[in-house]
C-alpha cells in the first residue's frame, strides 16, 4: 500500500502545482477594472493624437498614432503603439500578484531588441479604476544611466481608460507628454509590430 500511497501524493501535488501556476495571479479591485477595461478592447485599433508635448519637435510631430490592443490574456495585454511608419513600440501591460507593471518593449525591423527596451514602472498603490501610475523602476533607471540619459529616471508613466478615451502619459520635472486615442471610432488594425509575428 506504500508505494500506491506514495504515487497518489506525487500526482497530488503535481496536479496542485498546475492549477496554482494556471491560476491567474491575485489582485485588487483597482487593478481589476483598469486591466478589464482595457482588455475589453482586444483586437481593435484606435487612432491618437498628441494633446501635450512640452518639446517643440519630437519623433512624434505630425505621425500618424494609432494603439492596437493586440493580444489578450487573463495576465498580460500586447498593446502596440505605432508612430507613422515606426511599429517599434508595444506596451506590455500585466498583472504581477503585487500590481500592474508597465514595460516598452522597443524592437528595430529586424525584430531585435533595442538599446533601450522594457524599461517601464510597478504601480506602487491602488490606483483608480481609470487611472493607473508606473513610476520608473530600478531596472529602468539603470538603463536610462547606461544610455546617457539619467533625466528620465524621474519618468512616471501614466494609462487612463475612459468610455471614449484611453490617454498615455509620461511625465517628469520639466516634462510632459500626453496622448490621447479616440475610442469612440475603431479603425483598421495595422500590422503585426517589429518582433512580433502575424
Amino acid at each position: 500500500m506504500k508505494p500506491l500511497y506514495f504515487s497518489s501524493l506525487i500526482f497530488t501535488f503535481i496536479f496542485s502545482s498546475i492549477s496554482f501556476a494556471e491560476t491567474p495571479p491575485a489582485s485588487i479591485s483597482s487593478h481589476d477594472a483598469f486591466f478589464h477595461s482595457i482588455q475589453q478592447l482586444c483586437g481593435k485599433a484606435f487612432a491618437g493624437k498628441v494633446s501635450v508635448d512640452n518639446v517643440a519637435e519630437s519623433s512624434f510631430s505630425g505621425k500618424k498614432l494609432i494603439l492596437h490592443i493586440r493580444k489578450c490574456t487573463d495576465t498580460q495585454l500586447q498593446i502596440p503603439f505605432h508612430v507613422g511608419d515606426d511599429s517599434s513600440r508595444t506596451f506590455l501591460l500585466t498583472k504581477t500578484g503585487s500590481g500592474l507593471s508597465l514595460k516598452h518593449d522597443h524592437r528595430h525591423k529586424d525584430g531585435s531588441s533595442d538599446a533601450l527596451t522594457m524599461y517601464g514602472g510597478h504601480t506602487l498603490d491602488a490606483g483608480w479604476a481609470q487611472v493607473q501610475s508606473f513610476p520608473a523602476d530600478q531596472y529602468s533607471k539603470e538603463l536610462f544611466v547606461k544610455n546617457g540619459i539619467p533625466q528620465s529616471n524621474g519618468n512616471t508613466w501614466q494609462m487612463y481608460i475612459y468610455p471614449e478615451k484611453f490617454t498615455y502619459r509620461m511625465v517628469r520635472e520639466g516634462r510632459e507628454f500626453r496622448v490621447d486615442f479616440d475610442l469612440s471610432k475603431a479603425i483598421d488594425t495595422p500590422d503585426a509590430p517589429w518582433g512580433y509575428s502575424e
